[in-house]
């Protein structure tokens, strides 16, 4: 299966992501900030890149579109995980190169037809 990024700074979301992750056979990797975020993932080369936006420092949106204009991990697919939930905030998503945008809390179902959708 794949090997999946999770870029988060609550644990209690982190933990449910990888649950959800690893029960279905996927590998994960975590990240506590944006700014980790995009050195694991330029580090790591994961399948997927699971992204929160509201965190300390460099947030979601900003690593989101580091990771979608490095060369390295332009190819990379990012589906954003967050509480925001403006129509706003889904097309700044996908405008920093995500593929999917998702609110929490997460369904099951829903993160994994999501993450089949962007090819993983």
């Amino acid at each position: 299966m794949a090997k999946v990024l999770i870029v988060d700074d609550s644990p209690t979301e982190t933990y449910k992501l990888t649950t959800i992750l690893e029960k279905n056979g996927h590998t994960v990797i975590t990240a506590g900030n944006g700014e980790e975020g995009v050195v694991t993932a330029k580090a790591e080369i994961p399948d997927l890149v699971l992204m929160d936006i509201v965190m300390p420092g460099l947030n979601g949106f900003q690593a989101a579109r580091q990771l979608s204009k490095a060369p390295e991990t332009a190819h990379i697919p990012v589906i954003i995980v967050t509480t925001k939930d403006q129509e706003t905030d889904r097309v700044w998503g996908m405008r920093q190169g995500a593929k999917a945008y998702l609110t929490k809390p997460i369904d099951e179902k829903d993160l994994l037809s999501t993450i089949s959708k962007v090819g993983v």
